[in-house]
């Protein structure tokens, strides 16, 4: 009897599977397991600030907020971010597109790296370590005196440094944001130092 049972049960359970109409559509309980009939699945590279991870058999970005870049990747995007804004007008105190001071341009481009600076440029002096002008290199900052007062009033960005050849980004009251470079004879008589925050 029991076998007899078994056997009207296994039937049943056929012709219900053979009955049901085949749309094309995989079922959505059986998306993400291992079929012949599951669909490729479109590669996705991550990039620096996304994770790819597994859960249920499902690929799921996360986007990533910690993510550790070497000093000279935070270097070369603060020198990036820094010369988005050639051009830009000198405004005494500015720190944005309409308008901006040297140290408001260092300042703004350094935060957008999550660094903190003074807003000052005598204040931004006093940060990071002292670097003897010949070890200078990317990503520094350059201090000058550029009035008769004896103390710091004016910081660029360093942009490039090769042998001979030190650029550096600011803003000057008379052109806006713009790159100079240290051999020129006004910003070599009125250099004090150079500072390495990262």
């Amino acid at each position: 009897m029991k076998k007899v049972f078994a056997i009207l049960f296994f039937s049943f359970l056929l012709i219900s599977c053979g009955s049901t109409k085949n749309t094309g559509k995989i079922p959505e309980e059986i998306i993400g397991s291992t079929t012949a009939t599951k669909k490729p699945v479109r590669k996705v590279k991550p990039n620096k600030n996304t994770r790819v991870t597994k859960t249920n058999t499902r690929k799921v970005e996360e986007t990533e907020d910690t993510v550790n870049e070497s000093p000279k990747d935070t270097r070369e995007n603060i020198i990036e971010f820094s010369k988005t804004f050639l051009g830009t007008r000198y405004k005494f105190g500015g720190t944005t597109e309409a308008g901006m001071d040297c140290s408001g341009l260092v300042y703004t481009a350094f935060k957008k790296e999550d660094i903190e600076l003074p807003r000052i440029s005598r204040d931004m002096a006093t940060k990071g370590i002292l670097i003897s002008y010949k070890d200078i290199e990317e990503g520094d900052l350059v201090f000058f005196r550029t009035s008769r007062k004896n103390t710091i009033t004016h910081v660029g960005l360093v942009v490039e440094a090769k042998r001979g050849d030190v650029k550096f980004i600011h803003s000057t009251t008379r052109a806006g944001v713009i790159i100079s470079s240290m051999e020129e004879k006004y910003w070599k008589d009125a250099f004090v130092e150079v500072r390495r925050i990262i």
